[in-house]
């Protein structure tokens, strides 16, 4: 960690304690001695400009959110090998009962770029093969799609590959077919700070 990143963490840190804590302790102390509640489960890209919590808002214990690169949901397989997004599913569908998940895409994501053009020299060993999982549907929509709008297009069909795979899950797909588990996609703009949501199979739409 460099001076100047651990300066500008303590500073905000102070902030924190000094602005913040002093107006939320009594949430946070309910929180500590009642657990967490979180209503919705967000699957989001590690990208530092796309922070769920900012972008809507969220007080502490409102959101669980899962975070890696490009927002991907691998498909449901129970193999006795390691899968960090899955567990993390696992639990606040069973542990957390969150009534809704909703994957959250963004816009000039690197992740999905690599799915386009290949994950970069020195990144083979992780970001390679996770990349891999999503390229084939990158590709096929973007194959007719003109230049300009290969980006966007490509972050949706991940935002949609991903609720696709959210249901391969038998205990998500239970409980969406029940009523009590609600699966949604939305996709943000960095540069104007719109949120555009997924319709149905058909196109995203800006939000109010």
């Amino acid at each position: 960690m460099t001076d100047e990143s651990r300066d500008a963490l303590l500073s905000g840190y102070r902030r924190f304690r000094e602005g913040h804590w002093p107006e939320a302790r009594a949430e946070y102390e309910a929180l500590a001695a009642d657990g967490q509640k979180p209503h919705t489960l967000v699957v989001a890209c590690s990208d530092s400009r796309a922070d769920p919590a900012l972008i809507f808002d969220t007080a502490p214990g409102q959101l669980f959110v899962v975070r890696n690169v490009a927002n991907l949901v691998p498909p449901y397989e129970p193999d006795g090998h390691l899968h960090g997004v899955s567990a993390a599913l696992e639990f606040g569908v069973k542990v957390l009962n969150v009534s809704r998940i909703m994957v959250m895409g963004h816009a000039h994501c690197g992740g999905v770029n690599a799915m386009i053009h290949g994950a970069p020299a020195d990144c083979q060993d992780f970001v390679a093969p996770w990349v891999a999982q999503g390229a084939p549907a990158v590709r096929r929509v973007c194959e007719a799609c003109p230049p300009e709008e290969v980006e966007q297009v490509a972050e949706e069909a991940v935002v949609r590959l991903s609720l696709q795979n959210l249901r391969t899950f038998p205990w998500i797909a239970e409980r969406e077919a029940a009523g009590t588990l609600a699966l949604s996609g939305v996709h943000f703009g960095i540069a104007d700070g719109v949120l555009r949501s997924l319709r149905g199979p058909g196109r995203f739409e800006a939000l109010d």
